[in-house]
């Protein structure tokens, strides 16, 4: 019972009807204070009007034809409706339907609530109103409160029959909620045991109806494909890892094995060594470059973006990169267009770029040619491309190429690790864009595409 009353569609259902209630009971009670003072407000004009007529009968015709006058209304039989009593000076009755003048009546003269018996010995509760004749006579005159009674019980019954018709919806409502907001918790309690249990496949089920589960759901959903990926990507990472180091670290040892064991003349001991000291470098790339993925990863940088040229990053980056292309003869132009400012990093954009025309460089034949493009799409983002006419990447690898330490069939024999367009890829994503690769015929243009109001935070 006590779960029952904690789940939050009961709480809900329970806070709406005590709402509903509570705006129920202030509209009753405001409604019946009207009717109260409608009701006493017309009765004491009726009263009030009747009294002046009575007072006007006696002025014309005296205490004789106001007794005739009073006992001539009675005949009429309007039986707890009409109270009536006109006394001497020591209020001894005259005329009217009270045996005597009411002990509860207050000796001034004015309207006021008592309870009164009539002849009938019934008591009954009235408004009279009372006056005071020329000659000492009394004149009361009052009217039954309790002719609207059975209305008012009415009314109550309906109050009464209307909150318990609020009670039973509000209660049934809330059952049934928390049996439909149970079903679709309950599927989402089973889908994320199946991945706790090690199937990160299973995925929210998504209802058609766009209500607030469903975009719950596909938040949440989108949340599971990225851990999936990353997850995967950290497999990926450890086999690729385990595979990339174990050939420097392999030829370091049998390097180093070897001058333990053959303790060769100083100069063969030196160029070994610098051997060496080159195996622990390309380790030491390697770790750099993961580090500088785990960063980009966790969008630690994005604090610190601000408005940056594009194309000025570019001209400096091909500006570096002219003396390694005009030593491999190879045309190497650049061209802007539009405007080009975005928000980011330029450092970052810097490395991007770098990693691009290197690949490039390493890619393109003997007296090839490489063209770096900054300029302004159609759609107003900003595309950073850098385009050549190697050997480019098929369109089955294309997919895979942006995952760590994947190098295809014709990057086999270059130098590098495999991080080049993974760290590209997330310095685009880091920035709100995306990179593409798209065929040059012959060749491949690597386009950076960054949205102009990708990032909006700068300093």
């Amino acid at each position: 019972m006590s779960r029952w009353l904690r789940s939050s569609p009961v709480t809900w259902a329970i806070g709406y009807l005590m709402l509903g209630l509570a705006a129920l009971v202030a509209f009753a009670v405001l409604l019946w204070y009207a009717w109260n003072v409608s009701i006493f407000s017309g009765r004491e004009e009726i009263l009030r009007a009747e009294t002046q007529h009575l007072t006007d009968v006696f002025s014309r015709e005296g205490a004789d034809g106001l007794v005739a006058h009073i006992e001539t209304r009675l005949r009429l039989h309007i039986v707890g409706e009409r109270t009536l009593l006109l006394t001497d000076a020591a209020f001894h009755p005259l005329a009217g339907n009270l045996s005597a003048w009411p002990r509860e009546a207050p000796g001034d003269s004015g309207t006021h609530a008592v309870m009164v018996d009539r002849f009938e010995g019934q008591p009954a509760h009235t408004l009279l109103m009372q006056a005071t004749l020329p000659g000492g006579y009394h004149l009361l005159v009052a009217r039954d409160l309790g002719l609207f009674l059975p209305l008012e019980r009415q009314f109550a019954w309906g109050l009464t029959a209307a909150v318990t018709f609020l009670f039973v919806v509000g209660v049934a409502g809330a059952l049934l909620i928390r049996r439909q907001l149970l079903a679709r918790v309950e599927g989402m309690q089973a889908t994320v045991a199946a991945i706790m249990a090690g199937d990160l496949r299973k995925r929210l089920p998504e209802a058609g109806s766009g209500d607030e589960f469903a975009t719950l759901s596909q938040t949440i959903n989108g949340m599971l494909d990225h851990i999936e990926k990353l997850i995967n990507g950290i497999s990926d990472v450890s086999n690729s890892i385990a595979h990339d180091l174990r050939t420097p670290l392999a030829e370091l040892r049998s390097r180093l094995e070897e001058l333990s064991l053959t303790r060769p003349e100083p100069a063969e001991t030196f160029a070994e060594i610098d051997a060496a000291v080159a195996d622990v470098d390309r380790v030491m790339r390697i770790f750099a470059a993961l580090l500088r993925l785990a960063e980009l990863d966790t969008g630690a940088r994005r604090s610190g973006f601000v408005q940056v040229d594009a194309a000025r990053v570019a001209a400096e980056v091909v500006e570096f990169y002219e003396p390694a292309a005009e030593q491999k003869h190879v045309a190497f132009s650049f061209e802007t267009s539009g405007v080009t400012a975005v928000a980011g990093d330029p450092v970052l954009l810097a490395q991007a770029l770098s990693n691009l025309i290197d690949n490039s460089l390493k890619c393109v034949p003997e007296r090839g040619a490489i063209r770096v493009c900054v300029g302004t799409r159609a759609d107003g983002s900003v595309a950073i491309e850098v385009a050549d006419n190697g050997p480019g990447i098929a369109a089955a690898e294309k997919p895979k190429v942006t995952g760590r330490f994947y190098r295809g069939d014709a990057s086999r024999g270059t130098p590098g690790v495999g991080l080049g367009l993974s760290i590209v890829d997330a310095v685009a994503r880091l920035h709100g864009g995306v990179l593409e690769l798209i065929d040059n015929h012959p060749g491949l243009r690597a386009q950076m595409v960054l949205p102009v109001t990708g990032a909006t935070s700068s300093r």
